[in-house]
């Protein structure tokens, strides 16, 4: 009976005849039961909204603490009033270690969800911790008065033996707030000439878009280094002035506003894959192990082509980087797809046991300038976006040409595909003419003035998890010309 009240409280009081404590710690424990249940359940969005909460977290600690000591202040209790008087200490000994067992049973899961809630708090602390930015105004609502909320995704390339960051992987997811459909737009990293909104001071610096010097220094993924290297303090008080270069750029030349922008620096990206044992990809043609495209020199090795391949750490990041003999588009494509492949493998098992490292790793090599004010109403957008299909458009050369953008014609591809033309007999109900982009979802920045009306024709965006795919007949064609030449030849 002393197991039994522990497994459910107050069964042992029942059955030792206190029938109304009994009752009461049933109830109790039964409302708690239904209370957890809703939470993983219909209230999921509301486990993750305290999940995100600094301060809700210290709660919910000392409520499992608390919770803790009282379910084995019951078993002890409990198991005290089941004992006979006349015992035998042999049998004292065995109810007592068997008690002990249980207590440890209570007692040990408690403090694996405290240092759960623990890591949780201090990732929330400083990753979203209150930063000094340009680009952000921590009083406005993104969510409650605008159609899209755009956020700049970054790879920085920094590390060990590398100067600086350089954003090799540059993306913005914008979001529909009313929907939660998202598109992805990928900008290739040697994009020239990136423009600036005439009303910041960067381009009174940069009228011609920007330059620094050289055309290799000058390209889009040495924007992050190079512009406040050259002009430190242009936008006042920031504690990253280079993702706030970026964020005006690259927003002007689609003719979106940025809100917030998310960067993960690849030197701590191995780390984060071992921690969630490995990520699986399929490889469509063979894959450069390091290499030197500027210099000629050859990879050490190369990743076959081969569907499934289960990486870790260091595999994932080669796999991710390699870039010899290839096009930036292919990398582009592949670092999406481990992205991609990231997220499957954060299974919720995973995620729970290795949670504490995969905290701190994160901490180590993700920076934002998301507020902690805006986590909630971003928890409510993450449920929209997980039911929606991610869409993609890759601005790869056959829509541009990255040494002579037109941004004209780019920001028309962006509002083509945030704002595609109904078919004909399918016309809005406010009475827009069909073909005509209904004003409700429009970007809020602008168009530029002259910009084309995209002209009528397939849309440039496709499902995002398509270049993902294992492509058997790329693989057999990559094979049968047999594998490039390395340093091992």
């Amino acid at each position: 009976m002393t197991v039994a009240g522990a497994v459910v409280p107050g069964v042992a009081f029942l059955a030792a005849g206190r029938r109304v404590l009994g009752s009461v710690v049933l109830t109790l424990f039964l409302l708690m039961v239904g209370g957890v249940a809703w939470l993983a359940t219909a209230g999921r969005r509301t486990a993750v909204q305290i999940a995100v909460d600094a301060n809700w977290l210290i709660w919910l600690i000392g409520g499992v603490f608390a919770v803790a000591v009282l379910w084995m202040a019951v078993v002890v209790a409990g198991y005290r009033m089941l004992l006979p008087e006349r015992t035998t200490a042999l049998r004292q000994v065995l109810g007592g270690i068997v008690v002990l067992a249980l207590l440890a049973g209570i007692a040990l899961p408690a403090f694996y969800a405290t240092r759960l809630g623990l890591a949780q708090r201090g990732l929330i602390e400083g990753l979203f911790a209150e930063r000094e930015s340009a680009t952000v105004d921590v009083t406005a609502d993104p969510f409650g008065d605008q159609d899209r909320v755009n956020v700049l995704l970054l790879g920085g390339d920094g590390g060990q033996g590398r100067d600086g960051v350089r954003t090799d992987t540059v993306l913005v997811a914008s979001i529909a707030t009313d929907t939660g459909q998202t598109t992805l737009f990928s900008l290739p990293r040697n994009l020239q000439e990136l423009p600036f909104p005439a009303d910041s001071p960067l381009a009174e610096v940069y009228p011609d878009g920007f330059d620094a010097g050289s055309e290799s220094e000058s390209l889009l993924n040495a924007v992050y280094r190079n512009g406040p290297a050259d002009h430190p303090d242009i936008l006042g008080r920031t504690d990253d002035p280079g993702a706030d270069f970026l964020k005006l750029g690259v927003g002007e030349a689609l003719g979106l506003t940025i809100d917030y922008f998310v960067l993960v620096n690849l030197d701590g990206f191995s780390r984060l894959v071992d921690a969630l044992g490995g990520i699986t990809v399929n490889v469509n043609y063979y894959v450069p192990i390091n290499g030197d495209p500027g210099t000629g020199e050859l990879p050490d090795d190369y990743i076959e082509p081969g569907p499934n391949q289960r990486m870790d750490g260091e595999r994932a990041l080669d796999f991710a980087r390699g870039r010899f003999g290839l096009t930036d588009y292919d990398r582009m494509a592949r670092q999406r797809c481990t992205i991609n492949a990231i997220i499957k493998a954060a299974d919720p098992v995973t995620l729970l046991q290795q949670y504490q490292e995969l905290a701190a790793t994160t901490q180590d090599i993700v920076s934002t300038d998301i507020p902690q004010s805006a986590l909630d109403d971003f928890v409510d957008l993450a449920f929209l976006v997980k039911d929606t299909e991610l869409r993609s458009v890759v601005f790869d050369t056959s829509l541009i040409d990255p040494a002579y953008p037109d941004y004209d014609e780019m920001r028309a591809i962006v509002r083509q595909a945030l704002n595609p033309a109904p078919a004909a007999d399918d016309a809005p109900p406010d009475g827009t003419p069909p073909g005509a982009e209904a004003p409700s979802t429009a970007p809020r920045t602008p168009p530029t003035a002259g910009a084309p009306v995209p002209e009528a024709g397939p849309t440039p965006v496709t499902e995002a998890g398509d270049a993902c795919a294992y492509d058997r007949a790329q693989a057999r064609a990559a094979r049968a010309e047999g594998e490039p030449p390395n340093k091992a030849d």
